[in-house]
């Protein structure tokens, strides 16, 4: 393994803004709960309104990403989260902060992190070389969860000694540091692709969706991720409202219980390399995706108290040791599949599709926890993220030669 000094800047330039993400984990929807008391609709409908519309206003950048330099947009996404992110804190001690403000933020931080997420994918593959790319993905899907062990409870002893205001600073901040990491590489980046051809404007747009859908296997666990995920996310702000509210817990505890479930994924990403080398792709991503998937319906039966903390704990670390060994062996597989000159596109399209249909999943989560209960909510999420692995790839892989792929548009 020969991984470079750029890729170690890299990595330390993600680490930091992952650290700052992971400190201010829940912080928006905390400040949604506690500062401005809204409703838990309202919490599921941030998340919701944010993504949808990052989603149309990121549509069209896909193609135009995939033929210019990558790291110009990088710093320029992460910039643009630095601002969005900063204005919170910034309207909290001047007493003018707003739910629309707040959906307002959303909005940029997730057209950003689109933006982010096409450009970088495309560069690292760019920037290693194929044998190191496990090795790569392994160590950003570890830094990820290590951040988001760590970021939590710090964020939640920071929010309880400090205030909010200051764990959104830190979570701002990092953002700018890591526009200055990406901006301090040495190696010139390599020329973008030249696309072979021109055609419709909608050509170019739909191109990533094309290229999925043409990949039998791609295509699977496409649409094994936007269950999973939809349901997932679904729960996530059912849950936020089901501990501080009707369990009582306070931030450091939230925070706390989080950062303990995320040394799973930690766990996971460390392993996933070994576990590749001695079982193969196919049979990781199996065993790993049912693995993710089997826990979390447990959550509507948390318990009051300690017990419930405990049992959030035990359900979150399970699901993350599967997606920690999960995510980096599909991220490689990914990376390696798609053809070149489609990568950005592919993860662009990849991640629009995730924003639209999360966001919608969110409202739905939160209009079926007030038709019902929260509890009745988290269980039917459950089962939507259990019947997720009835989408994964159980037949052999096939990878496609190259030639059948049409030429970029």
């Amino acid at each position: 393994m020969a991984l470079g000094s750029d890729f170690r800047r890299l990595w330390s330039a993600y680490a930091i803004s992952e650290l700052g993400t992971g400190v201010g984990f829940s912080a928006i929807p905390l400040i949604a709960v506690l500062v401005l008391d809204v409703s838990s609709l309202q919490v599921s409908l941030l998340a919701a309104l944010g993504g949808l519309a990052a989603a149309a206003l990121a549509l069209p950048a896909g193609p135009w990403i995939e033929f210019h330099r990558k790291r110009p947009v990088m710093i320029a996404a992460d910039l643009a989260r630095f601002a969005a992110v900063l204005s919170i804190p910034l309207a909290l001690l001047s007493g003018s902060l707003t739910y629309t403000q707040l959906c307002l933020v959303a909005v940029v931080q997730s057209v950003a992190t689109i933006l982010f997420a096409s450009a970088s994918g495309a560069h690292l593959k760019a920037l290693v070389s194929p044998a190191d790319r496990d090795a790569a993905n392994g160590r950003f899907e570890a830094t990820l969860w290590t951040s988001l062990s760590a970021g939590p409870a710090l964020g939640g002893a920071l929010t309880s000694a400090l205030g909010i205001a200051w764990t959104l600073t830190v979570d701002a901040i990092s953002f700018l540091l890591s526009a200055v990491g990406v901006r301090s590489l040495r190696t010139p980046e390599p020329a973008p692709p030249v696309p072979v051809s021109r055609g419709s404007r909608l050509t170019e747009i739909t191109a990533g969706w094309r290229h999925i859908m043409t990949h039998r296997d791609l295509r699977t666990m496409f649409l094994n991720q936007q269950l999973f995920a939809g349901a997932m996310m679904a729960a996530s702000p059912l849950l936020t409202v089901l501990m501080l509210r009707e369990e009582h817990l306070s931030p450091w505890q939230y925070g706390l219980g989080w950062g303990v479930a995320c040394l799973g994924g930690v766990l996971g990403a460390l392993t996933a390399g070994r576990l590749t080398t001695r079982f193969g792709r196919h049979r990781v991503l199996l065993v790993s995706g049912v693995g993710r998937a089997a826990w979390l319906w447990a959550l509507a039966f948390l318990p009051a108290g300690v017990p419930g903390l405990l049992l959030m704990i035990a359900v979150e670390l399970l699901a993350l040791f599967g997606s920690g060994v999960f995510n980096p062996a599909f991220a490689t597989y990914r990376m390696t599949e798609t053809a070149d000159g489609y990568l950005a596109r592919v993860i662009a399209c990849w991640s629009i599709t995730s924003r639209t249909v999360q966001p919608v999943c969110i409202a739905l989560g939160g209009l079926l926890a007030t038709l019902t209960s929260l509890r009745t909510a988290l269980l039917i999420c459950g089962a939507g993220v259990l019947a997720s692995s009835a989408l994964l790839p159980w037949r052999s892989f096939r990878r496609i030669p190259d030639k059948a792929y049409p030429a970029p548009a």
